[in-house]
């Protein structure tokens, strides 16, 4: 027979989690339903998504600029995301370290120059 108990920190843990979840999820709703600011008209309502209706024709014409903010945007957020840990781990990693990074750094300039001349960060 195994000792349950050492598992109850860990039942608690997500019981306490559940609770507060459950509490910032349905709390405000009712709230909002309780003080009169719940009031839904068929604009509220309606789908809206990327800056046109949901519901169109599938072959219609769709701006592919949003689509490259959005993976230019994933691109240097992610610069910053190998940022943290390279400079958290610089003092174990010494000079190779730091080389690597200037030069994935340089890497990321000339994309950025690159982007920059081709006129992929302007928006008309």
């Amino acid at each position: 027979m195994t000792d349950l108990s050492q598992y109850l920190p860990i039942l608690l843990f997500l019981v306490v989690a559940l609770t507060l979840s459950s509490a910032f999820v349905f709390l405000p709703m009712g709230v909002s339903r309780l003080t009169g600011t719940y009031k839904p008209s068929e604009a509220k309502l309606t789908e809206y998504e990327c800056g046109f209706p949901a519901f169109e024709d599938s072959r219609s014409q769709f701006d592919v600029r949003f689509y490259l903010v959005a993976i230019l945007f994933i691109i240097f957020d992610l610069e910053a995301a190998f940022l943290f840990p390279w400079a958290v781990s610089l003092g174990e990693t010494g000079w190779i370290g730091w080389g690597t990074m200037m030069l994935f750094l340089f890497e990321l300039v000339i994309g950025f120059i690159y982007a920059w001349k081709v006129g992929a960060l302007e928006w008309e």
